[in-house]
């Protein structure tokens, strides 16, 4: 009762200026990162139409993506380690604004892919590095408050995508290149002029001489692992709703990509609350009570999933995309902020560029596997996202094997 005590008049207590100049520059760099991540599935409209791709390249492009995402999220997350968070987030951000401004200048397909597999490789340092940044920045009490406070940018980044980037997408997709490659412009400078020297500045900071732990240590701590497959499971969902929303959407009821834009920013507002409340709830009431909070959000994301497929109501699709938004983005925040609660600073980068490999590798797999159900059910969306609703509860599940107190 004591700790808990102490732990919440830690988090009760005002941020500093300061901190809020940091958490406002890891937040635009996030919103960006997650715009980008949701408005490739609406410009892949215009461009399949423009290129007459069918739906397992442009699932390809889509994949692309991930793949540099996944093999850069362990690289990223060691780099964090060993040369600070901000050099890691300013060289991720550098080069996602290259490739943004890129993307919208080309028109072949295997420009297409070479391009999002560079932007996938920008993206792989900004997680680690962002976590690494709140670790040594904020004392370890504060920690999941406040990166779940940046989580919430997953829904911002939807809501710019499906608002903002949609209607420009609408006039002319390589407008909304130019566009993002300029607002990731603007966060690589706030990055450089608020965040600190890559020097830990809470008071609670370890010397790392005594807590540097090795990277084999890390790769195989069972904890690692397990959040590794779980994050892998929960994200083949969270992507697979991302990536095939939009193209569900504007097929089943006709609509135009204007009107899919504003059901999708429900489903990125839904994502904002959701991320929010996770926050709250994990530092408030489910106060190391993650696992049955996490199956909670995995049982109710995957049965909207699966009544969304089996229903033709463009109102009742509005509900429960809003839902979908809701539970898969709070089961993803808190798997993802569960490592500032269960590891030491000094592997924090390292412990969740591994753990995130595992996630960004789910968005790889999932618009290649859906993209092929799809085509080979003749256009039918349905098996393809009652995988997702399977996969989702699965890693609901899954959290019951981790064992906080072996580390």
């Amino acid at each position: 009762m004591i700790h808990l005590a102490k732990e919440s008049a830690v988090i009760d207590k005002p941020l500093a200026r300061s901190d809020i100049k940091i958490i406002a520059a890891l937040m635009t760099g996030y919103a960006m990162v997650y715009m980008d991540k949701n408005m490739v599935s609406t410009a892949i409209i215009p461009i399949a139409k423009e290129f007459s791709f069918t739906t397992a390249q442009t699932g390809l492009i889509m994949s692309m993506f991930f793949l540099a995402y996944s093999l850069m999220q362990i690289p990223g997350g060691w780099l964090a380690d060993r040369i600070g968070a901000k050099r890691v987030l300013l060289l991720s951000l550098g080069i996602i604004c290259v490739f943004s401004y890129a993307f919208g200048f080309v028109s072949s397909l295997m420009l297409f892919l070479a391009i999002r597999f560079g932007a996938g490789l920008g993206h792989g340092g900004y997680p680690p590095a962002c976590s690494k940044a709140v670790a040594e920045n904020f004392d370890h009490d504060r920690r999941v408050m406040v990166q779940s406070g940046i989580m919430t940018t997953s829904g911002i980044g939807g809501l710019l995508a499906f608002v903002l980037g949609a209607n420009v997408i609408a006039i002319n997709w390589r407008y909304g290149y130019l566009l993002l490659g300029t607002l990731f412009l603007i966060a690589f400078l706030l990055v450089l002029f608020l965040l600190p020297k890559d020097t830990p500045i809470h008071k609670t900071a370890v010397k790392t001489t005594t807590d540097r732990v090795s990277f084999k240590a890390v790769i195989t701590n069972r904890n690692v692992l397990l959040l590794f497959v779980i994050m892998l499971l929960l994200n083949i969902t969270y992507y697979g709703a991302m990536s095939w929303l939009p193209s569900y959407l504007t097929q089943t009821y006709e609509l135009s990509l204007g009107a899919a834009g504003a059901i999708l920013a429900v489903n990125a507002i839904s994502q904002v609350i959701g991320s929010f409340f996770t926050g709250i709830c994990l530092s408030k009431w489910f106060e190391g009570k993650q696992k049955p909070f996490i199956l909670i959000c995995a049982v109710i994301s995957a049965t909207a999933i699966y009544t969304l497929v089996h229903i033709h109501s463009i109102v009742l699709s509005l509900i429960l995309v809003a839902l979908i938004g809701m539970t898969t983005i709070s089961a993803f925040t808190a798997t993802f902020t569960w490592p500032q609660r269960i590891f030491k600073q000094a592997i924090i980068g390292t412990s969740v560029g591994i753990i995130n490999t595992g996630g960004t590798f789910g968005g790889f797999l999932t618009p290649i596997m859906i993209g092929a159900l799809i085509q080979a059910a003749g256009g039918d969306f349905q098996v393809g996202f009652i995988l997702l609703a399977i996969t989702i509860l699965i890693g609901g599940l899954g959290v019951f094997t981790i064992n906080p107190k072996a580390n």
